[in-house]
């Protein structure tokens, strides 16, 4: 049955309010960035002339090393994709896999975790950085940002792993496998749209997260890019840099959207078996 040609003129217009909703404000962003001195404030979007000075003064100033912070949110976002992974992964194959009492409960548990705001956690979660000795440190923001990236990872991998075949595991048992190169051996490889989707959604989480960051660590060096871009500031409190903000952003956001190009395929087959099975 074909669909009426206004109900596909409807719909393509409605795909393209989306997307220009979408997309407008990255657009600005960008053209933005190459725009310095009073040009920042013409009400065109495309720049009379372009300019990399925004994006060469954000290394340039000794004040906000940019470059350092970058380099923090990738270590740290790394971190707690690996860590959220490993974890996740031998969870998911406890939860998904073995039959024990409790079991579901233990699962919703798991998932209300995550229903917490930051906020209400804050207090109790500066205090246990500080007892552990890593305050003011962004190896020490890779703990406070489990607790929003493990609870998803646990639930999405939960799901996935009861889709695979019991004969998998049984003849791996037969073979004298243990329960790790059964994970590792079997049930990696088949787990890898799972992996992709949930890794790049708890990267991305902990690449923006800013209320952790600004609370934890104090030390400029040690920041990452969120808390640097929202203190990029100029000669007075007047004196807004707009065009190194745009600039900041804009790096930032560019890996976000590599990564989701590259992989987007296996993000929608990881989550869609997530969500239609189990």
């Amino acid at each position: 049955m074909k669909t009426p040609l206004l109900g596909r003129i409807a719909l393509y217009l409605a795909a393209a309010v989306v997307v220009l909703i979408s997309v407008y404000p990255f657009l600005y962003a960008v053209t933005t960035s190459f725009k310095s001195g009073a040009a920042l404030f013409e009400p065109t979007l495309w720049p009379s002339s372009w300019s990399l000075i925004n994006y060469i003064s954000l290394f340039t100033v000794a004040e906000q090393p940019f470059g350092r912070h970058i380099f923090n949110s990738i270590l740290v976002s790394m971190l707690v994709v690996v860590i959220s992974l490993f974890i996740g992964v031998t969870a998911a194959y406890a939860l998904g896999r073995i039959q024990f009492k409790g079991r579901g409960l233990l699962l919703t548990t798991v998932l209300s975790v995550s229903m917490f705001p930051q906020v209400a956690v804050l207090a109790g979660m500066f205090e246990l950085i500080r007892f552990l000795g890593i305050y003011n440190k962004a190896l020490g923001l890779v703990l406070p940002y489990m607790i929003f990236t493990l609870p998803f990872t646990v639930w999405v991998l939960t799901t996935f792993m009861k889709q695979l075949p019991k004969e998998l595991e049984e003849a791996a048992i037969m073979d004298g496998c243990s329960p790790w190169r059964i994970i590792k051996d079997v049930f990696m490889p088949l787990l890898w749209p799972a992996l992709v989707s949930t890794g790049l959604l708890a990267f991305i989480a902990a690449w923006n997260e800013f209320l952790f960051a600004l609370t934890f660590v104090l030390d400029n060096n040690e920041r990452t890019v969120p808390v640097s871009i929202s203190l990029i500031s100029g000669a007075s409190k007047y004196d807004i840099p707009w065009g190194n903000i745009m600039a900041a952003s804009v790096l930032v956001t560019l890996p976000l959207i590599a990564l989701v190009l590259i992989f987007q395929k296996k993000i929608v087959s990881g989550l869609t078996a997530g969500a239609v099975k189990g």
